[in-house]
């Protein structure tokens, strides 16, 4: 037999035990299947609140200003938890992170139908509620990063549409069951459902492919089935939260989140108001935020594999940039059609930005202490994200309009994309070292 002859069938036959040793299905798809539950569930119980706030408030007397104030409190505690939540995931795992975060996302909301002074809805939903939604987003998608390399843009995707999902099933739900039952009796079910769907799902989740004696993307095993140790995603790869606070890249990609997310809750607290400022009647002026939902669950799906191909930086650069359009589009709305077309275009970018978020994290600092960084920008930045509707409130107070807020909105996301130009992977040397 020729020599090329047995060389071509040595090679087939090498790549057919290679495709052999490749398990049919990869697990980690269980992973993102269980982490888009656990987001949609989280995330669709905070989106609720302003379909209580009116009953809250006839019920109780309480003004709806009131009622914001332990929301504002609420967003701030949950984002400034996640550095936390993001450094118990490495160190325990995500499962019992999870499980204990659904169970005091549970109590918060359970504890909210039996309140009847207004420092009970601080506890209730400012901390206890709080603490529990900081152990969705960080544990969830650095989770997923852990599992994924190549297709991790891809599975981030489809991980953080379980929140916008979430958006659009919760509300409907919640008004059926209010309208039915009253707000307390509500709040009673959606408390059952997050401790139930949470903890359910937290069961099936590892925290990485090694524990399992799997690699990342289902690639084939190593020989052994025994748990190994966790697998770099490339040599330069693998930095601690201490080795990565010491970069300029680390501040940097600080800088660059907070900008862009102190603005990101502006729109879901103020579109409204502005839009029935514009004439829109209070139905349409509603249909604002359905819009931006159903544009976000779009640019969350599409944004992740787009940015497999293009890379995560550019992609996150077209972000910062329909953002920043976004925001000037609502600043010269004059009617429904324009307002539409902005809110869709903020809700796509938002989206895709936060499906982003923790997959460039991953690709620069790697897989080892991904839920102590992650947790750490996303305590910093997000937590600014509570600020952003009051200072919109107090423009709005000082100048009787929305449009400085929305120019501010767009100046602060045109900076962030700026910064973006100096962000380049960090390296170990000492030209990188702060």
């Amino acid at each position: 037999m020729p020599l090329n002859s047995r060389s071509a069938r040595g090679e087939n036959s090498a790549a057919a035990e290679a495709t052999a040793a490749q398990p049919k299905f990869f697990f980690g798809w269980v992973i993102v299947a269980c982490a888009f539950i656990i987001l949609c569930i989280c995330y669709g119980i905070q989106f609720t609140f302003g379909l209580f706030m009116p009953f809250i408030s006839a019920d109780t007397g309480w003004d709806r200003g009131s009622l914001s104030l332990p929301y504002s409190m609420y967003v701030f505690v949950y984002s400034a938890l996640g550095i936390v939540t993001g450094r118990l995931t490495d160190r325990l795992g995500p499962r019992v992170v999870l499980i204990v975060g659904g169970g005091l996302l549970g109590l918060g909301a359970m504890l909210m139908s039996d309140v009847y002074a207004l420092w009970q809805v601080y506890v209730a939903l400012g901390l206890i509620a709080a603490a529990g939604m900081s152990a969705a987003y960080v544990p969830c998608n650095v989770t997923v990063v852990r599992w994924f390399t190549r297709q991790r843009g891809l599975a981030l995707s489809i991980t953080s549409s379980g929140a916008s999902f979430g958006m659009f099933i919760f509300p409907p739900l919640a008004a059926t069951l209010i309208a039915a039952h009253g707000w307390r009796a509500t709040y009673l079910v959606l408390g059952l459902l997050a401790i139930g769907g949470v903890i359910s799902c937290a069961t099936f989740i590892a925290r990485d492919p090694e524990k399992l004696g799997l690699l990342p993307d289902g690639d084939a095993t190593p020989e052994s089935s025994a748990p190994t140790t966790i697998a770099p995603d490339s040599p330069h790869e693998n930095w601690t939260l201490d080795e990565a606070r010491r970069t300029r890249t680390f501040w940097l990609l600080n800088v660059i989140f907070t900008l862009t997310w102190l603005v990101v809750f502006i729109p879901m607290v103020h579109l409204v108001p502005f839009a029935m400022d514009l004439g829109l009647s209070q139905f349409l002026a509603a249909m604002t935020i359905s819009v931006s939902g159903f544009a976000g669950f779009a640019g969350r799906l599409a944004i992740g594999p787009i940015s497999d191909r293009l890379g995560r930086v550019p992609t996150l650069g077209l972000c910062l940039l329909l953002q920043m359009l976004a925001f000037l589009g609502f600043t010269i709305s004059t009617g429904a059609s324009l307002l539409y077309s902005a809110a869709a275009v903020f809700g796509f970018s938002y989206g895709g930005g936060t499906a982003l978020f923790p997959a460039l994290i991953g690709d620069f600092f790697g897989r080892i202490a991904i839920g102590a960084i992650v947790g750490f920008i996303f305590a910093i930045a997000g937590s600014a994200a509570a600020f952003g509707p009051f200072i919109a409130g107090y423009l709005y107070e000082i100048t009787k309009s929305y449009q400085p807020t929305f120019l501010l909105s767009a100046s602060l996301n045109l900076a962030a994309l700026a910064l973006l130009f100096a962000l380049k992977r960090p390296t170990r040397t000492h030209h990188e070292d702060l």
